[in-house]
């Protein structure tokens, strides 16, 4: 898309908005950064941008002037499609995209793009390592080998890398369902859906919907192209089997005579047909009917079963770009896990400390919960985003001993546990006098788990802030004599 001379209004002054901006500023468009709150500080939101004091920011309500000049809108992640604002743009005829959208027309090379309810930011991570790692090993050899660039909901927006990404780099982008209600001709070579279990509903209102939005990561997707799905996981082994076999679009848009989308299964319990599975402790390859085993999973730095198909998804992707499976498994060997994911801080007085702060909803607390190898004090609650925790308090078993709660869902969880039998319930205020509370309960060899099943806002502007303060508070406990 040309956007030369096309007057552009993004909405939303965060770190993607500001990415956004710059990126149409380099595109020859006439952006406009806007952001309905008023109290933040426009010389600040000015600064952060390539423009400084010359940038076209508004802050506080829109001028009606200005919506009725406008070409196009890009809606931030974090701005639903039916806010008023959003819905009167809309019915002015106006073309509205998001910012992954935007950073995709403007990109080049090669995509692969993951979503999925959990997983998405270990295994966005893994599959950049493993293609960055094999590019790099190219370019020692020819200089034109391109690079690898890892963006999107991961903490890197699309758009402030996609003016730099050339015709032999891949890109591989975390996706989530916020930044799909907004796309139009996104179009990834290789996607992937991870599982999709309940979150967010507060935003896409019912189930039915987050799955629709979820699925959409594929709607460009041609005979050319590959999926990657959890076969454990209904929804998409049926969507599987549907895509596998749907017409699809071609490159001029047309039906193809129904040419079919390469689908690709990973799974946890069961050999597949086509793709990678679990067994016995080991990682096997099926492809054309031969059966490969791979790596066992002791050869991985990760823990939990959940990483096994993390890593499964992660496999099957490069291998879709051609990544040499001897490459592929050096790079799952040597990869560690991200920063608040089931992350190691520390062990103080026998007890270990792990960060989950990134474990938002309940699926993902589960996953984490199961991947603790003895007795755990676990700390939940925070911003209610509508969930409901009765699986994540039946995954207790008689691995937690204690769940020390915080945050706005601290009520509702206790009201949740004790009607499934658990008792041994601590409230606190803050995340230190949960960390406090956990070290009085926990013994030598037990373990301390931030899994909250619930976002961070509220107590604190987003999960990293809130999984650093917990590593903050962890190291600084004092060591008993």
């Amino acid at each position: 898309m040309d956007y030369r001379g096309k007057t552009a209004l993004i909405i939303g002054a965060g770190i993607s908005g500001v990415a956004a901006y710059d990126l149409l500023l380099s595109a020859g468009a006439n952006p406009i950064l806007y952001d309905s709150n008023e109290n933040l500080n426009i010389t600040d939101v000015r600064n952060k941008t390539s423009e400084k004091e010359k940038a076209n920011v508004i802050l506080g309500e829109l001028p009606e002037v200005v919506r009725f000049s406008l070409d196009m809108v890009v809606l931030s992640p974090g701005v639903p499609t039916d806010t008023g604002l959003a819905l009167k743009l809309r019915e002015q005829g106006l073309y509205i995209t998001g910012e992954i959208e935007l950073a995709y027309t403007l990109a080049k090379g090669r995509l692969i793009a993951i979503t999925g309810t959990n997983g998405k930011t270990t295994t966005t991570a893994l599959t950049g390592k493993i293609v960055g790692d094999y590019l790099d090993g190219l370019r020692e050899k020819d200089a034109r080998a391109g690079h690898a660039h890892i963006v999107g909901n991961i903490g890197i927006p699309y758009t402030s890398e996609a003016a730099s990404i050339g015709e032999a780099d891949v890109t591989v982008a975390e996706i989530s369902s916020f930044q799909l209600e907004t796309i139009h001709e996104f179009h990834p070579n290789v996607s992937a859906i991870l599982n999709i279990t309940p979150d967010h509903l507060n935003r896409h209102h019912t189930m039915e919907e987050y799955i629709r939005v979820k699925e959409e990561i594929t709607s460009n997707q041609t005979s050319e192209d590959f999926c990657v799905l959890n076969y454990e996981d209904e929804v998409l082994r049926a969507f599987g089997e549907k895509l596998g076999g749907k017409f699809v679009k071609n490159e001029e848009g047309l039906n193809n005579g129904g040419r079919k989308v390469t689908v690709r299964f990973f799974s946890s319990a069961q050999k597949v047909e086509d793709g990678c599975y679990y067994r016995d402790e080991c990682i096997y390859l099926v492809r054309d009917g031969e059966e490969k085993k791979l790596m066992n999973i002791h050869e991985m730095k990760l823990l939990g079963l959940h990483n096994v198909e993390n890593v499964m998804a992660a496999i099957l992707m490069a291998d879709a770009i051609g990544v040499p499976m001897e490459s592929i498994l050096n790079s799952v060997r040597e990869f560690k896990a991200v920063e608040h994911r089931i992350e190691y801080v520390a062990t103080v007085n026998g007890v270990e400390y792990y960060n989950d702060s990134k474990g938002t909803n309940p699926d993902a607390a589960i996953k984490a919960v199961l991947a603790m190898k003895g007795p755990t004090v676990l700390i939940g609650g925070g911003y209610d985003k509508q969930s409901t925790y009765d699986e994540w308090i039946e995954s207790f078993g008689t691995k937690v001993k204690a769940l020390v709660l915080l945050g706005q869902t601290a009520k509702k969880i206790e009201e949740c546990a004790r009607a499934h039998g658990f008792n041994a319930i601590y409230q606190t205020e803050s995340l230190e006098e949960a960390v406090l509370k956990c070290a009085e309960l926990a013994a030598e060899g037990d373990a301390v788990l931030l899994s909250p099943a619930c976002a961070s806002w509220g107590m604190f502007p987003n999960y990293e802030v809130r999984g650093q303060m917990f590593k903050e508070l962890v190291r600084a406990l004092p060591n008993r004599e």
